[in-house]
């Protein structure tokens, strides 16, 4: 069972994602229906850790074996969801794929499962000096980029 909780009034969310940088491109996912990009990954389960997340989150969506890095972000972030407030935790790990069935340039389809609804995504690899010009939610994102070798750094993302 996914750590997301509801309430009468609110939604919390505890989700973890891969930032996966390959030749000064990194990958990054959209619905097939917004514009607006993110970091793919999910929701943790209960019980398990957010490298075993992030591994099966990579697997289902894409059919990659990836290593876990570091922890580089935590994002507190505050947004709708439905017609609800959602606070949500994302810690942002680096991530390497192991695999070599992956394209590592331009779009490929993957699927995703979110409260009992199937849907596709698209995974885009995108050239880092693009990031400015995208819309990509951490909404900082070209800037924590740049600042990958300098720890882990916290943000607070309000929408």
């Amino acid at each position: 069972m996914d750590i997301l909780f509801r309430t009468e009034e609110y939604v919390f969310s505890y989700r973890v994602a891969g930032i996966c940088v390959q030749n000064g491109k990194v990958l990054l996912q959209k619905p097939d229906n917004d514009t607006a990009y993110a970091f793919p990954g999910g929701h943790v389960t209960f019980g398990e850790t957010n490298a075993r997340t992030l591994e099966r989150e990579f697997y289902e969506e894409i059919g990659a074996d990836i290593s876990v890095g570091d922890l580089k972000w935590v994002g507190e972030l505050f947004f709708p969801w439905g017609d609800k407030p959602c606070h949500q935790i994302c810690l942002y790990y680096m991530v390497e794929l192991n695999s070599d069935n992956i394209p590592l340039d331009g779009m490929f389809v993957g699927k995703e499962q979110l409260e009992g609804r199937n849907f596709k995504l698209e995974f885009h690899w995108i050239p880092l000096e693009e990031l400015e010009s995208l819309e990509v939610y951490p909404t900082n994102t070209s800037e924590l980029m740049k600042q990958l070798d300098q720890g882990v750094q916290h943000f607070i993302y309000r929408e």
